[in-house]
């Protein structure tokens, strides 16, 4: 027997339909009938992807003791934080408070009356072990302590509302400098985040890899090697076990610190994030082969079995899947490792033997006894490493890539279990539509296709950025989600922020290429920030809250995302736009005058989250990405050859134009705000003027 969650979208939340559980979904029926039965509440936060979030319903979420004693005392919700990010990012915060660390699932007791935390972990075990108490023990305990010591219960949660209120309403003086001082802190301290080495886990943490790349223009070499570090995470991400080498993207993270053994799920966001920093990088004149080839593989990924026909990108596919039909329960990265014995039956002995000089393949196995690829250095695929990498794609997916273009999705354990798959068993696909997440792969595309001159990776962004426009709008509004056609949750910050960029990001890209289509894509960008600008914008304390004022009405508190994980805060990036946009149409209401600096909400925004960026530089590294295009930012006005060269470069505070209006005898013009440089009559000239440009401040 299902429970209500069995009528969710959300592939998440139809995940506990067979718990015997009484799960709710976040709504305002199940928060009164808390209060009315004075229940504490329950509230689980996870996706679909994730490992331990599917461990916890097969077990705890699944025992029928548990079950019965959470109905009897608790209203249970379930939340996918992919969803609501708004709700998550809250109770997340809250959870850090109590016990200085986070992950998910995210698991926490509410105070019915007044939705504060007083009691939270992540993974809690059916019995005691990993040293953590057993659930039904703490569910015990939570509701011993809510009806005996409602005191204690009261001052928990008071100062955590406190705390949270106070985060949520920050504002620095506008009088807080903004400067060079400032951008050289925060350049050099996120720099430095990159640098760090430990024993594991790793992550891909490509805000401050955008920093750090952002770094190499500027004078850091006497403490951190920048673009050494630069290198080294591009070529980590590249050559690692988190990279499929057999058939491209990236998981989420590895367990380790050398790289080798990743938690298998691979999420949009990441990629998009990786393609777009591994075209930088190359952009920025580090030219490995591998980073090519690890863009052309994640490209290959995207468009086979990541692409609806419709032409979004789905979200997500899971660390787990089945090994056999029959079998219970899924495995961690099955679908993705290889035994020593099945290596020696597929390859022939002179594959094998460049398989295992190249690759970390033993006999041993570095994964409970199997093989996950790393490659040992960056050289070239030699003519049998191809050919071998040829088979074990054909493994997977039941023919060599040449004749695997499309591989539809398992969207359930039960599809994935009974289709007649011509390889391995895939791990669940979350096909929902995340606009922020398409965004980000938008933009990495956009890139990559700029950088190496190929349209092929333009195509698919171009398609997903037109579905978004053409669907994502009710009663012109903005939305975050879609299911297979059906539109779900009113757009968060991170969605506007990231659309608006992926437009712009589409701008420069098809300039000079589509010269129409730009224009259309700067236009959309235009009329995006105006509603973001208008139902968002904090008018009182500077910067965007997450979600806008008529969808926050049951939120603890209402937010202003101004810290980065493993996507980039939504102020962050907003404000970068806000400064490209003002470049790009040079309209005045988008500037300061009469001096020429940049645009009044940027500024503002950028005082608003001052305090933050002087004391907790690390925590926030897009918003020194923002602050760095305050302080450089950089319009050139050039010509079609000039443009050709200059779209290929790394250029991190500037935008292009093209124009046929320059001057007589000139081949490009550089301004900054209102103000513009000498002309430029040759290329060398006007490479200088950018340089100097981009590093002025």
């Amino acid at each position: 027997m299902t429970n209500r969650l069995a009528q969710s979208p959300s592939l998440y939340l139809r995940k506990h339909a067979e718990n015997p559980i009484n799960w709710w979904s976040w709504c305002d029926e199940a928060l009164q009938l808390a209060r009315q039965e004075n229940k504490p509440i329950f509230l689980s936060i996870g996706y679909s992807s994730c490992h331990w979030c599917t461990v916890m319903e097969g077990e705890a979420f699944s025992d029928l003791t548990i079950a019965e004693y959470m109905d009897d005392n608790f209203i249970a919700i379930k939340v996918d934080r992919e969803e609501r990010p708004d709700i998550d990012s809250i109770y997340m915060q809250g959870l850090q408070m109590m016990t200085g660390q986070g992950g998910w699932p995210l698991n926490v007791f509410l105070d019915p009356h007044t939705l504060a935390p007083f009691y939270g972990g992540t993974y809690f075990p059916v019995e005691p072990r990993y040293g953590r108490p057993g659930f039904l023990q703490v569910l015990q305990a939570i509701r011993r302590h809510y009806d005996t010591e409602k005191a204690k219960v009261d001052s928990v949660t008071s100062e955590i509302l406190g705390y949270l209120q106070q985060s949520a309403s920050m504002v620095s003086s506008a009088d807080t400098e903004i400067g060079t001082a400032l951008l050289g802190k925060g350049l050099e301290t996120n720099t430095g985040v990159l640098s760090h080495s430990g024993s594991g886990p790793n992550f891909p943490m490509i805000p401050y890899a955008e920093v750090a790349l952002r770094s190499t223009r500027f004078n850091l070499a006497a403490k951190y090697p920048v673009k050494q570090l630069c290198t080294k995470r591009g070529l980590d991400l590249a050559l690692g076990g988190i990279f499929d080498h057999v058939a491209g993207g990236f998981h989420r993270y590895t367990v380790d610190g050398t790289w080798t053994v990743p938690h298998f799920e691979k999420m949009l966001y990441d990629n998009g994030q990786i393609v777009e920093y591994l075209a930088n990088l190359y952009a920025l004149g580090v030219k490995e082969v591998v980073f090519e080839r690890a863009i052309s593989l994640t490209v290959q990924w995207l468009t086979r079995e990541m692409t609806a026909p419709e032409g979004y990108f789905y979200a997500a596919q899971d660390a787990d899947n089945f090994a056999d039909p029959e079998d219970l329960e899924p495995e961690e990265g099955n679908f993705y490792v290889w035994s020593y014995e099945e290596l020696q039956k597929l390859l022939s002995p002179e594959e094998l033997t460049e398989i295992q000089k190249y690759f970390t393949v033993t006999e041993e196995g570095n994964f409970e006894g199997t093989n996950v690829l790393q490659k040992r250095d960056p050289s070239p695929l030699t003519n049998n490493l191809e050919s071998a990498f040829a088979k074990l794609f054909a493994v997977r997916y039941g023919a060599t890539p040449d004749k695997v273009k499309t591989f539809p999705p398992a969207r359930n354990n039960q599809e994935a279990k009974t289709k007649n798959w011509p390889g391995r068993i895939p791990p669940v696909t979350d096909t929902k539509m995340i606009v922020a997440w398409n965004s980000l792969m938008i933009s990495g595309l956009a890139r990559a296709a700029t950088v190496f001159e190929e349209a092929s990776y333009l195509a698919p962004a171009v398609q997903a950025a037109k579905f978004i426009l053409e669907n994502q709008w009710i009663k012109n509004r903005f939305h975050r989600v879609n299911y297979e056609g059906k539109v779900a949750v009113s757009a968060q910050s991170e969605d506007y922020a990231c659309f608006i960029k992926a437009l712009l990001d589409l701008h420069q890209a098809t300039l000079g290429i589509e010269q129409e289509n730009a224009q259309f894509w700067l236009e959309k960008a235009q009329q995006v920030q105006t509603e973001f600008d208008e139902f968002l914008w904090s008018v009182e304390l500077g910067g965007y809250f997450n979600t806008a004022s008529d969808a926050s009405d049951n939120l603890l508190v209402r937010e202003r995302s101004y810290i980065d994980n493993a996507t980039p805060s939504a102020n962050g990036i907003a404000i970068a736009n806000l400064v490209r946009l003002a470049l790009l149409t040079e309209d005045l209401t988008y500037l300061d005058t009469p001096n020429g600096t940049l645009r009044e909400r940027a500024e503002q925004a950028l005082h608003a989250f001052s305090e933050i960026m002087t004391k907790s530089p690390s925590a926030c590294p897009s918003l020194f990405t923002a602050l760095d295009w305050y302080r450089n930012n950089t319009l050139i006005r050039t010509n079609s050859e000039e443009l050709k060269f200059l779209k290929r470069q790394y250029l991190p505070t500037a935008v292009t134009v093209l124009t046929d209006k320059l001057p007589t005898g000139t081949v490009g013009l550089v301004c900054q705000g209102l103000s513009c440089t000498e002309p430029s009559k040759n290329h060398e000239h006007l490479w200088q003027k950018i340089q100097e440009s981009l590093s002025r401040g």
